[in-house]
Protein backbone atom coordinates (compact mmCIF):
# COMPACT_ATOMS: atom_id res chain seq x y z
CA UNK A 1 0.00 0.00 0.00
CA UNK A 2 1.34 3.20 -0.35
CA UNK A 3 -0.08 6.98 0.52
CA UNK A 4 -1.36 9.28 -2.14
CA UNK A 5 -2.34 12.92 -1.94
CA UNK A 6 -4.86 14.68 -4.24
CA UNK A 7 -5.27 18.58 -4.29
CA UNK A 8 -7.67 18.23 -1.95
CA UNK A 9 -7.58 14.99 0.46
CA UNK A 10 -5.29 11.99 1.54
CA UNK A 11 -6.12 8.72 0.95
CA UNK A 12 -4.34 4.85 0.68
CA UNK A 13 -3.93 3.83 -2.62
CA UNK A 14 -3.40 -0.44 -2.41
CA UNK A 15 -1.21 -2.58 -4.39
CA UNK A 16 2.19 -2.05 -2.62
CA UNK A 17 3.86 -4.37 -0.07
CA UNK A 18 3.88 -3.66 3.81
CA UNK A 19 6.70 -1.41 4.46
CA UNK A 20 6.19 0.40 0.93
CA UNK A 21 4.22 2.51 3.02
CA UNK A 22 7.20 3.92 4.60
CA UNK A 23 9.85 3.46 1.56
CA UNK A 24 9.28 3.70 -1.66
CA UNK A 25 9.86 1.08 -3.88
CA UNK A 26 12.09 0.83 -6.93
CA UNK A 27 10.78 1.69 -10.06
CA UNK A 28 8.88 -0.90 -12.05
CA UNK A 29 9.36 -3.28 -9.29
CA UNK A 30 5.45 -4.28 -8.88
CA UNK A 31 5.79 -5.48 -4.96
CA UNK A 32 3.55 -7.81 -3.41
CA UNK A 33 -0.24 -6.63 -3.57
CA UNK A 34 -2.15 -5.48 -0.65
CA UNK A 35 -4.32 -8.13 1.31
CA UNK A 36 -7.33 -8.00 -0.08
CA UNK A 37 -8.88 -8.32 3.48
CA UNK A 38 -6.83 -5.14 4.67
CA UNK A 39 -7.43 -3.29 1.00
CA UNK A 40 -11.06 -3.03 1.71
CA UNK A 41 -10.74 -0.65 4.52
CA UNK A 42 -7.31 1.17 3.86
CA UNK A 43 -8.98 3.85 1.83
CA UNK A 44 -11.54 4.86 4.20
CA UNK A 45 -9.13 4.43 7.33
CA UNK A 46 -6.89 7.13 5.40
CA UNK A 47 -8.90 9.42 4.15
CA UNK A 48 -9.14 12.96 6.50
CA UNK A 49 -12.05 14.08 4.92
CA UNK A 50 -14.34 10.93 5.10
CA UNK A 51 -17.17 10.76 7.61
CA UNK A 52 -16.58 9.90 11.30
CA UNK A 53 -18.27 6.58 11.06
CA UNK A 54 -16.89 5.57 7.82
CA UNK A 55 -13.37 6.16 9.34
CA UNK A 56 -14.43 4.26 12.49
CA UNK A 57 -15.48 1.29 10.76
CA UNK A 58 -12.53 1.04 8.86
CA UNK A 59 -10.34 1.00 11.92
CA UNK A 60 -12.50 -1.87 13.74
CA UNK A 61 -11.60 -3.58 10.94
CA UNK A 62 -8.75 -3.66 10.36
CA UNK A 63 -7.92 -3.92 14.68
CA UNK A 64 -10.12 -6.90 14.22
CA UNK A 65 -7.71 -8.77 11.73
CA UNK A 66 -4.53 -8.16 14.48
CA UNK A 67 -2.17 -8.65 11.72
CA UNK A 68 0.90 -6.55 10.74
CA UNK A 69 -0.06 -5.46 7.59
CA UNK A 70 -3.38 -4.02 8.81
CA UNK A 71 -1.25 -2.70 11.86
CA UNK A 72 0.81 -0.85 8.97
CA UNK A 73 -2.55 0.83 7.89
CA UNK A 74 -3.64 1.72 11.20
CA UNK A 75 -0.36 3.36 12.15
CA UNK A 76 -1.25 6.05 8.93
CA UNK A 77 -4.36 7.24 11.15
CA UNK A 78 -1.32 8.87 13.31
CA UNK A 79 -0.28 11.01 10.78
CA UNK A 80 -3.44 13.47 10.64
CA UNK A 81 -5.22 15.57 13.11
CA UNK A 82 -9.63 16.02 12.93
CA UNK A 83 -12.27 18.49 14.75
CA UNK A 84 -13.16 17.85 17.04
CA UNK A 85 -10.31 16.42 18.90
CA UNK A 86 -12.90 13.99 21.06
CA UNK A 87 -13.59 12.03 17.67
CA UNK A 88 -9.72 12.43 16.69
CA UNK A 89 -9.01 10.87 20.55
CA UNK A 90 -11.36 8.23 19.52
CA UNK A 91 -10.25 6.98 15.95
CA UNK A 92 -6.35 7.29 17.69
CA UNK A 93 -7.36 5.11 20.50
CA UNK A 94 -8.76 1.73 18.40
CA UNK A 95 -5.67 2.47 16.10
CA UNK A 96 -3.21 2.11 19.35
CA UNK A 97 -5.93 -0.76 20.46
CA UNK A 98 -5.47 -2.41 16.85
CA UNK A 99 -2.00 -2.20 16.51
CA UNK A 100 -1.14 -3.84 20.46
CA UNK A 101 -2.75 -6.26 19.64
CA UNK A 102 -0.74 -7.79 17.09
CA UNK A 103 2.04 -7.37 19.16
CA UNK A 104 5.73 -8.32 18.77
CA UNK A 105 4.79 -8.93 15.32
CA UNK A 106 4.12 -5.22 14.92
CA UNK A 107 7.65 -3.85 16.01
CA UNK A 108 9.15 -3.85 12.95
CA UNK A 109 6.19 -2.27 11.09
CA UNK A 110 6.20 0.38 14.31
CA UNK A 111 10.03 0.96 13.89
CA UNK A 112 9.72 1.25 10.20
CA UNK A 113 6.61 4.15 10.53
CA UNK A 114 9.11 6.16 13.29
CA UNK A 115 12.08 6.18 10.34
CA UNK A 116 9.17 8.36 8.39
CA UNK A 117 6.88 10.11 10.89
CA UNK A 118 6.50 13.54 11.59
CA UNK A 119 5.45 13.00 15.12
CA UNK A 120 6.36 9.92 17.47
CA UNK A 121 4.00 10.54 20.48
CA UNK A 122 1.68 7.25 19.52
CA UNK A 123 4.08 4.83 18.05
CA UNK A 124 6.79 5.19 20.79
CA UNK A 125 3.57 4.31 23.19
CA UNK A 126 3.02 1.75 21.15
CA UNK A 127 6.89 0.47 21.12
CA UNK A 128 6.93 0.89 25.22
CA UNK A 129 3.88 -1.02 25.54
CA UNK A 130 4.61 -4.06 23.76
CA UNK A 131 8.33 -4.62 24.27
CA UNK A 132 9.79 -5.76 27.84
CA UNK A 133 11.26 -2.31 28.79
CA UNK A 134 15.71 -2.60 28.31
CA UNK A 135 14.65 -3.21 24.73
CA UNK A 136 12.05 -0.23 24.17
CA UNK A 137 14.88 1.95 25.80
CA UNK A 138 17.52 0.44 23.15
CA UNK A 139 15.30 0.74 19.94
CA UNK A 140 14.61 4.49 20.90
CA UNK A 141 18.75 4.98 21.30
CA UNK A 142 18.78 3.21 17.40
CA UNK A 143 16.09 5.48 15.96
CA UNK A 144 18.06 8.60 17.47
CA UNK A 145 21.12 7.12 16.02
CA UNK A 146 19.28 8.05 12.94
CA UNK A 147 19.04 11.82 13.58
CA UNK A 148 21.72 14.32 13.50
CA UNK A 149 22.75 17.54 14.70
CA UNK A 150 21.43 19.91 11.56
CA UNK A 151 18.83 21.83 10.58
CA UNK A 152 15.52 19.81 10.40
CA UNK A 153 12.34 21.00 8.72
CA UNK A 154 10.62 18.93 11.42
CA UNK A 155 12.42 18.77 15.10
CA UNK A 156 9.33 16.70 16.66
CA UNK A 157 10.80 13.04 16.23
CA UNK A 158 13.98 13.92 17.62
CA UNK A 159 12.59 15.82 20.66
CA UNK A 160 10.56 13.02 21.03
CA UNK A 161 13.07 10.88 21.34
CA UNK A 162 15.46 12.50 23.15
CA UNK A 163 12.63 12.85 26.06
CA UNK A 164 11.30 9.44 25.12
CA UNK A 165 14.56 8.40 27.35
CA UNK A 166 14.30 10.92 30.37
CA UNK A 167 15.52 9.12 33.22
CA UNK A 168 16.09 5.52 31.83
CA UNK A 169 19.36 3.86 31.75
CA UNK A 170 21.36 2.10 29.34
CA UNK A 171 24.82 1.71 27.79
CA UNK A 172 24.88 3.79 24.88
CA UNK A 173 22.20 6.51 26.18
CA UNK A 174 24.83 9.16 27.98
CA UNK A 175 26.93 9.38 24.18
CA UNK A 176 24.05 9.22 22.05
CA UNK A 177 22.45 11.89 23.55
CA UNK A 178 24.84 14.06 24.47
CA UNK A 179 25.49 14.99 21.25
CA UNK A 180 22.51 16.84 20.46
CA UNK A 181 23.86 19.85 22.75
CA UNK A 182 25.29 20.75 19.96
CA UNK A 183 22.27 20.81 17.64
CA UNK A 184 21.11 23.98 15.69
CA UNK A 185 17.94 23.74 17.25
CA UNK A 186 17.48 25.35 20.26
CA UNK A 187 14.50 23.35 21.60
CA UNK A 188 16.63 20.34 20.50
CA UNK A 189 19.29 21.40 22.86
CA UNK A 190 17.16 21.94 25.43
CA UNK A 191 15.37 18.39 25.69
CA UNK A 192 19.31 17.29 25.31
CA UNK A 193 19.94 19.02 28.57
CA UNK A 194 16.66 18.16 30.39
CA UNK A 195 17.71 14.40 29.59
CA UNK A 196 21.48 14.29 30.59
CA UNK A 197 20.41 15.89 33.80
CA UNK A 198 17.76 13.40 34.15
CA UNK A 199 19.98 9.99 33.79
CA UNK A 200 22.71 11.03 36.50
CA UNK A 201 25.83 10.48 34.40
CA UNK A 202 28.87 12.72 35.37
CA UNK A 203 30.09 12.08 31.94
CA UNK A 204 27.77 14.85 30.73
CA UNK A 205 29.74 17.25 33.60
CA UNK A 206 32.03 18.53 30.63
CA UNK A 207 29.74 18.96 27.54
CA UNK A 208 27.17 20.55 29.48
CA UNK A 209 29.80 23.04 30.90
CA UNK A 210 30.83 24.12 27.23
CA UNK A 211 27.35 24.31 26.33
CA UNK A 212 26.84 26.79 29.47
CA UNK A 213 29.86 28.91 28.63
CA UNK A 214 28.71 29.38 24.27
CA UNK A 215 24.83 29.14 25.17
CA UNK A 216 22.63 32.04 24.03
CA UNK A 217 19.57 31.04 25.35
CA UNK A 218 18.84 32.13 28.96
CA UNK A 219 16.41 29.43 29.61
CA UNK A 220 19.34 26.52 28.68
CA UNK A 221 21.97 27.87 30.62
CA UNK A 222 19.70 28.33 33.81
CA UNK A 223 18.09 24.48 33.11
CA UNK A 224 21.79 23.54 33.56
CA UNK A 225 22.46 25.78 36.38
CA UNK A 226 19.99 24.38 38.16
CA UNK A 227 20.68 21.05 37.30
CA UNK A 228 24.45 21.06 38.44
CA UNK A 229 23.15 22.88 42.06
CA UNK A 230 20.91 19.93 42.70
CA UNK A 231 23.15 17.21 41.71
CA UNK A 232 26.31 19.28 43.11
CA UNK A 233 28.70 18.61 40.33
CA UNK A 234 31.72 19.57 40.28
CA UNK A 235 32.70 22.22 37.38
CA UNK A 236 36.05 21.70 36.42
CA UNK A 237 38.79 24.51 37.33
CA UNK A 238 39.95 25.47 34.22
CA UNK A 239 36.35 26.19 33.20
CA UNK A 240 34.83 27.65 36.66
CA UNK A 241 35.51 31.37 35.56
CA UNK A 242 34.07 31.34 32.51
CA UNK A 243 30.64 29.29 33.72
CA UNK A 244 30.38 31.92 36.90
CA UNK A 245 30.27 34.46 34.29
CA UNK A 246 27.26 32.00 32.08
CA UNK A 247 25.69 31.42 34.86
CA UNK A 248 25.44 34.80 36.80
CA UNK A 249 23.31 35.37 33.94
CA UNK A 250 20.47 33.42 35.20
CA UNK A 251 20.70 34.46 38.58
CA UNK A 252 23.29 31.54 40.37
CA UNK A 253 26.63 31.21 41.52
CA UNK A 254 29.60 29.20 41.76
CA UNK A 255 31.36 28.28 45.26
CA UNK A 256 34.80 28.34 45.37
CA UNK A 257 34.98 24.32 45.37
CA UNK A 258 33.22 24.69 41.85
CA UNK A 259 29.70 23.68 42.89
CA UNK A 260 26.58 25.49 41.94
CA UNK A 261 25.02 27.19 44.80
CA UNK A 262 21.89 26.11 45.94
Amino acid sequence: MRLTRSPNRLICAPAMGLFDIFKGKDKGQAGPQLDKSVARFARPACDKLAQNYDRVEALQGLAKLATPEAAAVLLKRFSFYIEPSMNDSEEKEIAFQGVLAVGPSAVETIVAYCEKAESLTWPLKLLKAILPHDEYVDEVIDLLSNHDTDYARNIDPKSQLIAALVGEEAEDLQAEVVRFVEDVSEPVRFQAVATLLSIKDEASIGALVDLAISEESLRIRNKISEGFAEKKWVVPTDKRAEFARAIAGAGRALGGDGVVLA
